[in-house]
């Protein structure tokens, strides 16, 4: 039986689709739906709340509108006829993390699991489905608009950090990058994750990514080797995309520049080089040109806390409190287990909102302490990306699907009739089309006896095959996170990213009320070895920029400021201003509640329970170690799908062995 507390009524038809497997499945090809659900987000399934009677029979989906058909109302107020308020698991967050948790454990019919998730499905919304519509979700009712606080070496600037607030969480709302990082980062993660935490080295953790994929082969891709991709995973990947005539060019332009061409940067073999491929990186896009996502169901249910039991000699999570739209609170109990899965930002949060930071400034806020963890909130690390927009001239650009013309507004209907019609064309761009994984002290792109910037006094990569630069193309320009003032032309970008930065910031308590965001600080360039990166990496965007055939595309004549045409003879000192001036989010927080011993500011242990209590784990990118070299929502989903493995071992012991 599954029942889902929820504001709207998911159609049958969407949910029916995915009832193969209770993330989301795409089968590949084209099915019943065909063009009805083209504009629909990700078909959604997974119920916010599934619970199985204990005789074992078959279960029965129904969605809950009312929280107090889940919850107890704080108070006493009744359940109803059909409620109840208690479960065997309590998933907080129906996030990347928090739907493949849900899925998976409900596999077993005896566990009653309930999955709380503040925001609602993308299942009716044009812009969750599409692919190149993604950023229209920013700044909406779908997305939390949160900000850091201000950064003092980005000019004080604060920057724009939204989170999802609907079903799937931010695997609705990224670029469907298909990326895991660097066999060497889960080698890391094992050195680092204290006792038990062999198992997260690659050689054990890679099956993982295996699991949730159903890779999909391409007849004009022969180099990838399919037998090193999963074949029955819920999530397909593949090479759907767009295929823009700047993403080929980029491909040619980084070989010739000295980066190595790879077929394939999802493989034991390492993620250094470029990759060519149609769509440049498996991307979460699927064969009928959709964004593939975690998502699966809806609830408005703002967690305010976690409940612990304080009577024995170590507290227990016992349940959690929560809030519906109106504020009023509800309380449902958990027998076995609560996992947090909200995120980097949120599950830190929570955790201190319910006793579990650093003590003095839980003490600050007067909430009381039931477990002193100093390492709760820190270590906050992101990828940073620098934006430089380019003028070209092959007329191939996308800019029109953000018009500013009158022109340019009907090339994009045309756009939207393409996709509707048939899947395909501009609309199915995950804006990042080729990307190139290399390292800032290459000795092939820097030469000693060169003039390029001075390297890192520090290697902060996994290991000497491990990348810390990432350079990627969008058939568009944008710079300042697609709301800077550029010149109306058409235009490609570039863009580096700091894979591996030694900057690390914090998340604290703005006050104990719930409602209340954290205060978010990145801590961004807050250390020479970030600058020397990624000054090395705009060095490596100004010679990519001018090497055939992509400089063949681009107007080097235009002197417009705001274009990237004069960096190769900008300064030391102004090449360091428009890092400053145009550095932002990727949008991948992590680390912030750390795998790693207490000793050592750690969160979670090898299994991801929180330290110092009992009964309470943390799922997500909060948990990583250390960040990966590479995108986050691929490692989140193995995480996810290791931690389902591990407590469903631990729920299968005796009681009191766990």
């Amino acid at each position: 039986m599954t029942s889902i507390v929820s504001p709207s009524l998911i159609s049958g038809t969407e949910a029916l689709s995915a009832l193969a497997y209770h993330v989301v499945k795409y089968t590949g090809g084209d099915s019943s739906l065909g063009r009805r659900v083209r504009f629909s987000a990700s078909v959604a399934l997974l119920a916010i709340a599934f619970h199985t009677a204990a005789s074992g029979r078959s279960r029965r989906n129904a969605i809950q509108k009312d929280p107090r058909k889940v919850g107890k109302a704080v108070g006493g107020e009744s359940l109803g006829r059909d409620g109840f308020d208690e479960y065997d698991v309590v998933i907080v967050g129906g996030g990347t993390a928090g739907c493949v948790l849900a899925s998976r454990l409900s596999e077993d019919p005896k566990l009653r699991v309930l999955l709380l998730e503040v925001g609602e499905s993308g299942v009716k919304d044009p812009a969750v489905g599409v692919p190149a519509a993604f950023a229209l979700i920013l700044s909406t009712s779908k997305a939390l608009n949160l900000f850091t606080t201000l950064q003092p070496n980005t000019g004080g600037r604060r920057h724009f950090w939204p989170r999802a607030k609907m079903l799937g969480g931010c695997s609705s709302i990224n670029a469907q990058i298909t990326h895991y990082g660097n066999p060497s980062d889960y080698d890391e993660w094992a050195r680092l994750g204290g006792e038990g935490a062999e198992s997260w080295a690659y050689k054990d953790f890679h099956k993982y990514f295996r699991k949730f994929e159903k890779f999909v082969p391409s007849k004009a891709h022969p180099g990838v080797i399919a037998a090193e991709h999963g074949a029955d995973g819920p999530i397909e990947v593949g090479f759907h995309g767009n295929h823009s005539l700047a993403a080929q060019r980029f491909i040619d332009a980084c070989g010739r520049a000295g980066i190595p061409l790879r077929a394939d940067l999802n493989t034991p073999h390492g993620t250094l080089g470029v990759a060519k491929v149609t769509q440049q990186l498996m991307t979460y896009i699927d064969s009928r040109g959709r964004r593939v996502t975690t998502e699966s169901g809806d609830s408005p249910c703002f967690v305010t806390r976690i409940i612990f039991d304080t009577t024995g000699p170590n507290p227990r999570a016992v349940g959690v409190e929560f809030s519906s739209r109106d504020r009023l609170r509800f309380r449902v109990r958990a027998k076995k287990e609560v996992i947090l899965a909200a995120g980097a930002i949120h599950s830190p949060h929570i955790l201190m909102l319910s006793g579990i930071g650093p003590a003095a400034h839980l003490a600050e806020h007067n909430i009381p302490v039931i477990s002193h963890s100093p390492g709760v909130g820190e270590h906050l690390m992101d990828h940073a990306v620098i934006d430089v927009a380019l003028a070209e001239t092959s007329g191939t650009s996308l800019n029109f699907l953000r018009p500013q013309t009158s022109w340019q507004r009907i090339k994009r209907i045309y756009a939207l009739l393409t996709y509707a019609l048939t899947g395909k064309g501009p609309c199915t761009t995950n804006v990042a089309e080729a990307a190139a994984f290399f390292r800032s002290v290459d000795p092939v792109l820097f030469p000693p006896d060169t003039s390029a910037p001075p390297a890192p006094q520090e290697d902060s990569t996994s290991g000497p095959n491990a990348p810390d630069l990432e350079l990627f193309v969008s058939p568009m320009g944008y710079v300042e996170a697609g709301n800077g003032s550029l010149p109306n032309t058409d235009m490609l970008g570039l863009h580096i990213s700091l894979l591996r930065p030694t900057s690390k910031g914090n998340l604290l308590l703005k006050s104990s009320d719930p409602f209340e965001h954290p205060l978010i600080n990145p801590n961004y360039l807050s250390t020479e070895h970030d600058f020397a990166v990624l000054e090395r990496g705009m060095a490596i965007i100004s010679r990519v920029m001018r090497t055939a055939p992509l400089a063949d595309i681009i107007d080097h004549t235009m002197t417009d400021k705001r274009l990237g045409t004069w960096l190769p003879s900008a300064s030391p000192a102004e090449l360091r201003e428009y890092i400053c001036k145009y550095l932002e989010t990727l949008y991948h927080p992590t680390s912030t509640a750390r795998m790693a011993p207490l000793s050592d500011g750690g969160v979670v242990d090898a299994r991801l329970k929180v330290h110092g209590v009992q009964g309470l784990r943390v799922v997500d990118a909060s948990i990583f170690p250390t960040i990966v070299s590479g995108h986050t929502a691929g490692p989140t989903i193995a995480v996810a799908e290791k931690a389902a493995d591990l407590i469903l071992q631990d729920l299968a012991l005796p009681s009191g062995i766990q």
